[in-house]
């Protein structure tokens, strides 16, 4: 494969800086790539520190999450033909990016790849590995969103397509990515770990559980044929529910950890 064809986008506060370290450093060890960090300008005193590390800088124009990984990606180079974003507190597995790259070079037709996905917590330590499989992919049509974004690629050009985040959404922006991303090419997986996540309370998923989980349920509402959404809300409710406790219950046993 050609020199830096996958581009990797870091959206940081510039908060972390032994988590970011982290992150780049993964990102290297996983594949060719070019790094992105998108950063807001108030915090450009970091810049001396992602000097030599990333390949580029982007400003943050602070309008949310999505808009920031949107604006990374706009600015990766012409000739980068997969992307991703990666959390600055995660980090990818060695020699991940290869993989699914290469996946997605060997089928013309798949449009997204992912694979496991292993938690750790906030020092590192391993918690458990999320063993997601084919499945997934259907369950995220009417269950919980179990498709590890970390470690996992997609074509620029299906993301282009597809409109790219969708910057209304704060938490379940990735999701909505998924479910177009369904519509205009077929899903790869890799049956392995790709990446490793976070599991602590400044993470913007885990520390926002109820917003999280109620806008996942309308992105899931949204995406149903119109017969389907009218019926769902009769099970959705009660989904919204579990989700939150399961993730109440994980939190409560990593803190005791």
């Amino acid at each position: 494969m050609d020199d830096k064809l996958i581009g990797v986008v870091i959206p940081t506060l510039g908060d972390r800086p032994e988590y970011l370290e982290e992150s780049i450093l993964s990102i290297r060890q996983a594949g060719v790539a070019h790094i992105s960090a998108v950063r807001p300008q108030r915090a450009s005193a970091i810049d001396h520190a992602l000097t030599g590390k990333v390949d580029s800088i982007v400003d943050d124009p602070c309008r949310g999450l999505a808009h920031a990984i949107n604006t990374g990606i706009n600015c990766l180079p012409t000739k980068v033909q997969y992307s991703t974003w990666l959390g600055d507190d995660d980090r990818l597995v060695q020699g991940s990016l290869q993989k699914v790259s290469m996946y997605l070079e060997t089928n013309s037709d798949a449009a997204f790849v992912f694979g496991q996905c292993q938690y750790i917590d906030a020092t590192g330590q391993r918690l458990w590995l999320n063993k997601s499989g084919k499945w997934t992919e259907l369950l995220m049509l009417c269950g919980p969103q179990l498709i590890p974004q970390p470690g996992s690629l997609f074509r620029r050009s299906s993301f282009e397509q597809v409109g790219g985040l969708d910057e209304g959404l704060k938490w379940a922006f990735d999701l909505d990515l998924f479910l177009k991303l369904r519509k205009v090419g077929k899903f790869g997986f890799l049956s392995e770990p790709l990446a490793e996540f976070r599991w602590h309370e400044g993470s913007l998923s885990v520390g926002s559980r109820q917003g999280s989980v109620d806008e996942a349920s309308k992105v899931r509402r949204q995406h149903l044929p119109q017969g389907v959404k009218q019926a769902s809300v009769v099970w959705e409710p009660l989904l919204r529910k579990i989700i939150l406790f399961a993730g109440t219950r994980v939190s409560k046993r990593v803190s005791s950890q």
